[in-house]
């Protein structure tokens, strides 16, 4: 990625009266600041604007380096918020160009893309000829397109992955429901088979009971036997009835009656 351009805040030394003793103490603290700011020391650099805008909260020298040197300490916030002010007290259209061009760039550092590129574009408002500025609009405006093109993406995407989990919901709601048939009709089949067997054992019995009841139906017989059968039946009736009377019989008592 590239590096976006920088204004650099031209910082501002101003030479006031001796008799002044409050803007001559501003001047010291700027002038401290200007060097601990060239020293890289950002930290300190901000202490020393911060005490000079304490001295005179309309310096325009003091409000823009601490901007600057909050920048430089990546707190973004703090210097978009210091830019904004001087952006909206400015009365010198240079100034309120250079706040807005900073304030863009801290804007930017925060990722608030579109917010930088209203804020570049007011600063060209001030000075249409700022090619740093156009240059600082231009790459944000790309930024800008690429994001708005990722989250295209990142939404299709998102779609993409609810319709195929949809989908795949779906295909194995089917394949459930089509195996859940084929068991119905596997276990249709399979009692209508169990039905049939029945039935058949169930036949096959009463045929070998009808077959049991044929074979131990006895032949027919003719009329001689059948008087045969029937008279030795009756002899042997009434010698089994003979026996148990001459077995009663001959256990029996008989009383003797004694004359006296």
């Amino acid at each position: 990625m590239e590096i976006i351009r920088q204004n650099l805040i031209a910082v501002f030394l101003f030479l006031l009266p001796a008799t002044a003793l409050m803007a001559q103490q501003e001047k010291r603290d700027i002038h401290k600041g200007n060097e601990l700011y060239k020293q890289k020391k950002y930290t300190e650099a901000e202490a020393s604007y911060r005490k000079s805008v304490a001295k005179n909260g309309q310096s325009v020298a003091g409000n823009l380096n601490l901007g600057d040197a909050l920048y430089k300490q990546k707190k973004y916030a703090d210097a978009a918020e210091q830019f904004g002010k001087i952006a909206g007290t400015a009365t010198d259209k240079q100034v309120r160009a250079q706040a807005y061009h900073n304030l863009g760039n801290a804007l930017l550092e925060s990722k608030k893309i579109q917010e930088s590129i209203d804020a570049y574009q007011k600063a060209l408002m001030e000075n249409p000829k700022d090619d740093e500025t156009r240059y600082n609009l231009a790459y944000a405006q790309q930024l800008l397109k690429k994001q708005q093109q990722q989250d295209k993406d990142k939404k299709k995407q998102d779609k993409d992955k609810k319709n195929n989990q949809d989908k795949d919901k779906k295909d194995n709601q089917d394949k459930n429901d089509k195996n859940k048939d084929q068991q119905n009709g596997d276990k249709d089949k399979q009692d209508g088979k169990d039905n049939q067997d029945k039935d058949k054992n169930g036949d096959n019995q009463d045929k070998q009971q009808q077959n049991g009841k044929q074979q131990q139906q006895p032949g027919s017989l003719s009329r001689e036997d059948a008087e045969r059968m029937l008279d030795a039946l009756n002899n042997d009736e009434k010698q089994t009835q003979d026996k148990l009377k001459n077995k009663k019989l001959k256990g029996a008592k008989v009383q003797i009656t004694k004359d006296w």
